[in-house]
C-alpha cells in the first residue's frame, strides 16, 4: 500500500481543516480505512475509522462530534474533515488500512492556542 497524507497545518483553536489520503497500489474500495495521529512523546492512536464502502464510521471519543471521516472510492482517497480543533488535536496524522502496518509520511497538524 502507498498511503500520501496532505491537508495538514496551522489553525488557531476552533478553526478547521480536512486532511486528504492518497492511496494507491491496492484494492482500496476493498478495505476499512483508519485515521490515527501521534503527538510528540505519545503512542500513536486511533482517531477514526471507515467501512470499506464508507456506511458505517467508528470514531475516538476525542473525535465525536468533531471530526467526520469520509472516502472516495473512484478517485482512492480516505478524507478526514476536523471542525472545532483544540490545541490537545496537535499531532502528526496518518491513515492506513486499518489493521496493517504501512504508513504514509503523515501530516502535521497544529493548533495555536
Amino acid at each position: 500500500a502507498h498511503l500520501v497524507e496532505s491537508g495538514g497545518g496551522m489553525v488557531k483553536s476552533g478553526g478547521s481543516l480536512r486532511l486528504s489520503c492518497a492511496a494507491s497500489g491496492f484494492a482500496f474500495s476493498s478495505y476499512e480505512m483508519a485515521w490515527h495521529r501521534q503527538a510528540p512523546g505519545k503512542e500513536r492512536e486511533l482517531v477514526a475509522v471507515i467501512s470499506s464502502a464508507g456506511g458505517s464510521t467508528n470514531y475516538a471519543d476525542s473525535a465525536k462530534g468533531r471530526f467526520t471521516i469520509s472516502r472516495d472510492n473512484v478517485k482512492n482517497v480516505l478524507y478526514l474533515q476536523m471542525n472545532s480543533l483544540k490545541p490537545e488535536d496537535t499531532a502528526t496524522y496518518y491513515c492506513n488500512v486499518l489493521g496493517d502496518e504501512s504508513w504514509g509520511q503523515g501530516t502535521q497538524v497544529t493548533v495555536l492556542s
